[in-house]
């Protein structure tokens, strides 16, 4: 398995050394799980063991109340990290199901003491990928507070796009797109129906194709519009790199 996805989305923030991408090549290849389709990774109420990094497939982050009704809260994508600070936790407060056959590597505790230590420009790299989290679900809870409903399915879908293009996995203006109308309805706080509607909609006016599992966006600007989306939240601008001598300067002393 490779890091690249991971690689690829981290150098939006940091330039990384060819030893920052073998440090990272070898975690990822070391300790890798694989799972099946509509399973969970790991449950709420779980003790934390290590980080979850996504190298294939998606996944999504959920809470479930006791009588089944399920909030997705966040989606996984290639090159994702489930919670880099998750060992501060007891034990875990929501759950990480797959939605694809999803490929993991477990990162352990002993691998942040080390680049902790050692590799400055990855931890910096970290850093900048949890405060893009932390923006992403400010912006989902404006979402669901505020977007219509075709704003706000528009919305995840341009957010789920511009992600995938960042890790380098669209292609033209077409990508994989296996969410169900239920996995949109469990994002979105819409119904099922709701959501199919909504989706009939934007392709009439064709902002979107959805043919099988791929999503393809003929006009980007265009949803954009639709979804009143600004990317200024994925901090796409390489704004990170700036930091890149700052590291480099304090490591050297």
């Amino acid at each position: 398995m490779s890091s690249a996805s991971l690689v690829r989305k981290l150098e939006q923030f940091v330039r990384l050394s060819p030893v920052d991408h073998a440090i990272l090549n070898r975690a990822a290849s070391e300790r890798v799980r694989r799972f099946g389709a509509r399973v969970d990774i790991v449950r709420e109420g779980d003790r934390p063991k290590d980080v979850h990094l996504i190298l294939s497939g998606w996944a999504c982050r959920y809470k479930q109340l006791e009588d089944g009704r399920r909030q997705v809260v966040s989606f996984f994508l290639p090159g994702d990290i489930c919670d880099v600070n998750i060992f501060i936790l007891r034990e875990m407060d929501h759950s990480i199901g797959t939605i694809t056959p999803v490929s993991i590597a477990d990162l352990s505790r002993e691998f942040f003491d080390d680049i902790a230590v050692r590799h400055p420009r990855i931890v910096t790299a970290f850093w900048w990928e949890t405060l893009v989290n932390a923006a992403i679900q400010r912006e989902w809870t404006m979402n669901l507070g505020q977007r219509t409903a075709l704003e706000r399915t528009a919305h995840l879908l341009c957010e789920v796009w511009l992600r995938l293009r960042l890790a380098g996995l669209t292609k033209g203006d077409s990508c994989d797109f296996p969410l169900t109308q239920a996995d949109l309805a469990d994002a979105t706080g819409l119904s099922k129906v709701h959501v199919n509607r909504t989706l009939q909609e934007l392709r009439a006016e064709g902002l979107i194709v959805l043919k099988g599992k791929t999503l393809s966006v003929p006009d980007l600007d265009r949803l954009m519009r639709a979804g009143l989306f600004n990317s200024n939240y994925l901090h796409m601008d390489h704004e990170g790199q700036q930091l890149d001598a700052a590291v480099t300067d304090a490591a050297a002393g």
